[in-house]
């Protein structure tokens, strides 16, 4: 259904004029795009690699025993594991909030163009999940976006309804999901990764790895089936924190941000802590529940401390750049790290498989350090990012 957007998108808070950007915004998605390399590099470095993740949860099992590998491997997953996914689809939200918007002030039909947007999300999605990362986002954040996209176009207390809605329906699926996981618990046999498969990322061919992500297709783009209800709510939250003022460098913004730090981090993180003692059983408490709240504590802490730097220095600028061109820096991070640990590469994931944690997190690092370089050098010569120039060139035609 097509409608001309009115007074909802007209009367939305948060307005910010057309062709202005809220510098907060930028440096959050930076965050949020390394954040989620945070726990995807794990699986890139686990036996199996993205079959290793399906296993076990999404992310590679942490290191075992107490040591300083050990402590440092636990935080770093800690801190990472679905709170930054969930901090990413809270922007995507808001993104699609800016896109309402700009729509309601030039008296545009919606969702009209954005469809080709999301199209354009999708194909991106799928290339990206068939020839780099099964643990691909953009294809659901694709579905979802043309779902709320709609919903938009209803009145305000319809979409409240909507928003927790999907947020009950979440919270009875993953219920259900830990009750089966507490009865039928994970067992010793055939929860391990085969040695085909290890093979198959440590050997075999690029040609071999593709063919197995088609072959396993159903398996692998389960994540986002499963939290599909959870993008929904979280979409719809970044639309409400948008319209809110949430983001805006103003007294309203920085009293939500200090609520959203105190509320999002004083209860999600004892209950992220108490979801990860409940060990592997409490796995989906923990990533689709604690997590989107820790989420909205990191947003806010973020927000807290761009409030008060007066003087944005090279981490800011960092950030910003890739922020700006998140969607390329998303692709190139994956890239990145499959030629760095798979065997069509550097081979990196089979050949210090036994020289623990700290090669992984220095992993990271690098690839940081190459997407803060590379973004800002870019940006000196472009507008946009390279996929996000593909991207409103198309739209354009």
């Amino acid at each position: 259904m097509v409608e001309t957007v009115g007074v909802a998108g007209r009367e939305a808070g948060g307005a910010v004029a057309r062709g202005a950007r809220l510098p907060l915004l930028d440096v959050l998605r930076g965050v949020a795009i390394l954040g989620t390399l945070m726990t995807n590099v794990w699986i890139f470095a686990s036996p199996g690699a993205e079959w290793g993740g399906v296993l076990n949860g999404g992310s590679a099992a942490a290191g075992s025993g107490v040591s300083w590998a050990g402590a440092a491997e636990g935080t770093f997953r800690f801190l990472a594991d679905g709170k930054f996914l969930s901090m990413l689809t809270v922007l995507f939200g808001v993104g699609l909030a800016i896109q309402f918007q700009s729509a309601a002030k030039r008296g545009l039909t919606w969702p009209g163009r954005y469809k080709w947007r999301a199209l354009f999300l999708f194909g991106e999605g799928t290339v990206h999940f068939v020839l780099v990362f099964a643990w691909d986002v953009l294809m659901g954040y694709a579905v979802v976006a043309l779902l709320v996209a709609w919903q938009l176009t209803r009145s305000a207390r319809t979409q409240r309804v909507l928003m927790w809605t999907a947020a009950g329906v979440h919270v009875v699926v993953m219920g259900l999901l830990t009750v089966v996981a507490l009865g039928g618990g994970r067992g010793e046999e055939g929860s391990g990764v085969s040695e085909r498969v290890v093979g198959l990322y440590a050997e075999g061919s690029y040609a071999e790895q593709v063919l197995f992500r088609l072959e396993n297709a159903i398996v692998l783009r389960m994540e986002p089936v499963i939290s599909f209800a959870l993008l929904v709510f979280l979409f719809h939250l970044g639309v409400r924190l948008f319209r809110a003022g949430a983001f805006r460098p103003d007294d309203d913004g920085r009293r939500i941000r200090r609520r959203m730090c105190g509320w999002g981090l004083g209860a999600g993180i004892p209950l992220n802590v108490l979801a990860t003692a409940g060990g592997p059983e409490f796995f989906m408490v923990g990533r689709y529940g604690a997590a989107p709240v820790v989420a909205i504590g990191y947003i806010g802490l973020v927000g807290l401390i761009v409030d008060r730097v007066r003087r944005p220095g090279p981490l800011t600028a960092g950030l910003t750049a890739v922020g700006r061109t998140a969607l390329s820096c998303y692709v190139l991070q994956n890239v990145l790290c499959m030629l760095a640990c798979y065997g069509i590469g550097l081979g990196l994931a089979a050949r210090w498989a036994d020289h623990g944690p700290w090669w992984v997190m220095g992993l990271w690092a690098g690839v940081c350090l190459v997407l803060f370089t590379g973004a800002r050098l870019w940006l000196r010569r472009f507008e946009y990012g390279p996929l996000e120039f593909v991207q409103k060139r198309l739209l354009r035609r």
